[in-house]
Protein backbone atom coordinates (compact mmCIF):
# COMPACT_ATOMS: atom_id res chain seq x y z
CA UNK A 1 0.00 0.00 0.00
CA UNK A 2 1.82 2.76 -1.40
CA UNK A 3 0.08 5.30 1.04
CA UNK A 4 1.56 3.92 3.92
CA UNK A 5 4.97 2.88 2.68
CA UNK A 6 4.97 6.78 2.08
CA UNK A 7 3.70 7.42 5.75
CA UNK A 8 6.24 4.85 7.43
CA UNK A 9 9.51 6.46 4.91
CA UNK A 10 8.60 10.19 6.21
CA UNK A 11 7.49 9.76 9.58
CA UNK A 12 8.86 6.87 10.60
CA UNK A 13 11.78 6.32 12.68
CA UNK A 14 14.52 3.45 12.40
CA UNK A 15 15.52 3.13 16.55
CA UNK A 16 17.81 -0.30 15.63
CA UNK A 17 17.65 -3.62 13.06
CA UNK A 18 15.13 -4.66 14.93
CA UNK A 19 12.81 -1.72 15.62
CA UNK A 20 10.67 0.84 13.63
CA UNK A 21 8.75 3.97 15.57
CA UNK A 22 5.58 4.32 13.63
CA UNK A 23 3.90 6.62 17.30
CA UNK A 24 3.52 9.95 15.33
CA UNK A 25 0.29 8.31 13.09
CA UNK A 26 -0.38 4.49 14.04
CA UNK A 27 0.55 3.22 17.57
CA UNK A 28 0.25 6.56 19.72
CA UNK A 29 -1.00 9.27 17.79
CA UNK A 30 -3.44 7.59 15.24
CA UNK A 31 -3.54 9.75 11.37
CA UNK A 32 -7.36 9.32 10.93
CA UNK A 33 -7.29 9.27 6.95
CA UNK A 34 -4.55 6.62 6.69
CA UNK A 35 -6.43 4.73 9.09
CA UNK A 36 -9.37 5.33 7.07
CA UNK A 37 -7.92 4.14 3.76
CA UNK A 38 -6.23 1.01 5.54
CA UNK A 39 -9.66 0.38 6.72
CA UNK A 40 -10.58 0.11 2.98
CA UNK A 41 -7.72 -1.74 1.95
CA UNK A 42 -8.42 -4.52 4.17
CA UNK A 43 -12.67 -4.44 3.24
CA UNK A 44 -11.17 -5.02 -0.10
CA UNK A 45 -8.80 -7.62 0.26
CA UNK A 46 -11.36 -9.54 2.89
CA UNK A 47 -14.54 -8.23 0.55
CA UNK A 48 -15.89 -11.95 -0.21
CA UNK A 49 -14.45 -14.06 2.57
CA UNK A 50 -17.97 -13.46 4.52
CA UNK A 51 -16.49 -11.63 7.80
CA UNK A 52 -18.91 -11.36 10.77
CA UNK A 53 -16.93 -9.58 13.15
CA UNK A 54 -12.89 -8.48 13.61
CA UNK A 55 -10.81 -9.57 16.25
CA UNK A 56 -7.29 -7.83 16.91
CA UNK A 57 -5.66 -6.88 20.29
CA UNK A 58 -4.97 -3.82 22.39
CA UNK A 59 -4.43 -1.55 21.89
CA UNK A 60 -2.50 0.00 18.47
CA UNK A 61 -5.10 -3.14 16.43
CA UNK A 62 -7.84 -1.28 17.65
CA UNK A 63 -7.56 1.63 15.22
CA UNK A 64 -7.22 -0.24 12.20
CA UNK A 65 -9.60 -2.50 13.23
CA UNK A 66 -12.12 -0.22 13.64
CA UNK A 67 -11.82 1.54 10.43
CA UNK A 68 -12.09 -1.86 8.56
CA UNK A 69 -15.49 -2.92 10.80
CA UNK A 70 -16.91 0.08 10.27
CA UNK A 71 -16.18 -0.15 6.33
CA UNK A 72 -17.28 -3.34 6.52
CA UNK A 73 -19.79 -3.12 8.28
CA UNK A 74 -18.72 -5.53 11.33
CA UNK A 75 -18.46 -5.28 15.03
CA UNK A 76 -15.09 -5.13 16.13
CA UNK A 77 -13.99 -7.63 19.11
CA UNK A 78 -10.89 -6.95 20.82
CA UNK A 79 -8.81 -9.06 23.58
CA UNK A 80 -7.70 -7.09 26.61
CA UNK A 81 -4.32 -7.32 28.22
CA UNK A 82 -5.07 -6.54 31.23
CA UNK A 83 -7.70 -7.77 34.21
CA UNK A 84 -11.21 -6.25 34.25
CA UNK A 85 -13.85 -6.16 37.07
CA UNK A 86 -16.54 -6.19 34.33
CA UNK A 87 -14.95 -8.72 31.99
CA UNK A 88 -14.74 -11.79 34.69
CA UNK A 89 -16.77 -14.75 33.07
CA UNK A 90 -16.51 -17.08 30.20
CA UNK A 91 -13.56 -15.64 29.45
CA UNK A 92 -11.23 -17.34 26.49
CA UNK A 93 -7.79 -16.52 27.63
CA UNK A 94 -4.41 -16.79 25.60
CA UNK A 95 -0.61 -16.18 26.59
CA UNK A 96 1.39 -13.61 24.17
CA UNK A 97 4.94 -12.80 24.89
CA UNK A 98 5.38 -9.22 23.70
CA UNK A 99 8.70 -8.24 21.41
CA UNK A 100 8.87 -4.73 22.12
CA UNK A 101 7.86 -5.11 26.11
CA UNK A 102 9.96 -8.67 26.69
CA UNK A 103 6.98 -9.45 29.00
CA UNK A 104 4.36 -12.26 28.42
CA UNK A 105 0.58 -11.16 28.73
CA UNK A 106 -2.53 -13.04 28.97
CA UNK A 107 -5.29 -12.21 26.56
CA UNK A 108 -8.64 -12.59 27.03
CA UNK A 109 -11.76 -11.79 24.72
CA UNK A 110 -15.66 -13.02 26.49
CA UNK A 111 -16.92 -15.91 24.72
CA UNK A 112 -20.30 -13.92 24.20
CA UNK A 113 -18.79 -11.92 21.46
CA UNK A 114 -16.66 -14.58 19.67
CA UNK A 115 -18.74 -17.69 18.91
CA UNK A 116 -18.67 -20.64 16.47
CA UNK A 117 -20.72 -18.56 14.39
CA UNK A 118 -18.39 -16.25 13.47
CA UNK A 119 -16.28 -16.22 10.74
CA UNK A 120 -13.21 -13.87 11.57
CA UNK A 121 -10.90 -11.25 10.56
CA UNK A 122 -7.89 -10.54 12.86
CA UNK A 123 -6.23 -7.57 12.12
CA UNK A 124 -3.08 -6.08 14.03
CA UNK A 125 -0.50 -3.04 13.75
CA UNK A 126 2.17 -5.21 13.48
CA UNK A 127 3.55 -8.63 12.50
CA UNK A 128 7.15 -9.41 13.89
CA UNK A 129 7.63 -12.57 15.63
CA UNK A 130 3.70 -13.60 14.85
CA UNK A 131 3.43 -14.04 18.78
CA UNK A 132 0.41 -11.90 19.22
CA UNK A 133 -1.02 -13.31 16.08
CA UNK A 134 -0.99 -17.01 17.14
CA UNK A 135 -3.04 -15.69 20.32
CA UNK A 136 -5.21 -14.25 18.66
CA UNK A 137 -6.11 -17.37 16.32
CA UNK A 138 -5.72 -19.71 19.35
CA UNK A 139 -8.28 -17.74 20.77
CA UNK A 140 -10.46 -17.90 18.05
CA UNK A 141 -10.01 -21.60 18.00
CA UNK A 142 -11.11 -22.08 21.42
CA UNK A 143 -14.30 -20.38 20.65
CA UNK A 144 -14.79 -22.74 17.63
CA UNK A 145 -14.61 -19.81 15.34
CA UNK A 146 -13.22 -19.60 11.49
CA UNK A 147 -11.09 -17.50 10.75
CA UNK A 148 -10.94 -16.11 7.21
CA UNK A 149 -7.10 -14.54 7.50
CA UNK A 150 -5.00 -11.56 9.14
CA UNK A 151 -4.75 -8.71 7.99
CA UNK A 152 -1.32 -6.26 9.07
CA UNK A 153 -0.73 -3.16 8.80
CA UNK A 154 3.51 -3.38 9.29
CA UNK A 155 5.34 -6.87 8.54
CA UNK A 156 8.53 -6.98 9.69
CA UNK A 157 9.34 -9.58 6.58
CA UNK A 158 12.94 -10.19 8.20
CA UNK A 159 11.44 -11.85 11.36
CA UNK A 160 10.09 -15.03 11.76
CA UNK A 161 6.05 -14.30 12.39
CA UNK A 162 5.08 -14.18 8.07
CA UNK A 163 6.75 -17.31 7.64
CA UNK A 164 5.57 -18.78 10.76
CA UNK A 165 2.02 -18.19 10.15
CA UNK A 166 2.33 -18.73 6.40
CA UNK A 167 3.46 -22.10 6.82
CA UNK A 168 0.81 -23.50 8.80
CA UNK A 169 -1.75 -22.07 6.23
CA UNK A 170 -2.69 -18.97 8.01
CA UNK A 171 -3.86 -16.46 4.75
CA UNK A 172 -1.75 -13.11 5.85
CA UNK A 173 -2.54 -10.16 4.12
CA UNK A 174 0.69 -7.16 5.11
CA UNK A 175 -0.29 -4.08 3.90
CA UNK A 176 3.42 -3.21 3.87
CA UNK A 177 6.25 -5.50 4.18
CA UNK A 178 9.68 -4.27 5.59
CA UNK A 179 12.51 -6.21 4.10
CA UNK A 180 15.14 -4.33 6.48
CA UNK A 181 15.55 -1.86 8.95
CA UNK A 182 19.61 -1.45 8.62
CA UNK A 183 21.48 1.80 8.34
CA UNK A 184 18.27 3.79 9.93
CA UNK A 185 16.34 3.58 6.82
CA UNK A 186 13.30 0.85 5.90
CA UNK A 187 13.48 -1.24 3.20
CA UNK A 188 10.31 -2.49 1.35
CA UNK A 189 9.59 -5.50 -0.06
CA UNK A 190 7.78 -4.88 -3.47
CA UNK A 191 4.48 -6.77 -4.10
CA UNK A 192 3.23 -7.76 -0.08
CA UNK A 193 2.74 -11.29 0.29
CA UNK A 194 -0.19 -13.71 1.04
CA UNK A 195 -0.85 -17.12 2.01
Amino acid sequence: MKQLQEKIASEGRVLSEDVLKVDSFLNHQIDPKLMQAIGEEFSRRFEHDGITKILTIESSGIAPAVMAGLIMGVPVVFARKRASLTLTEGLISADVKSFTKQTVNTISVSGDYVTSDDTLLIIDDFLANGQAALGLLDIAGRAGASVAGVGIVIEKGFQQGGKLLREQGVRVESLAIIDSLADGKATFREEAETR
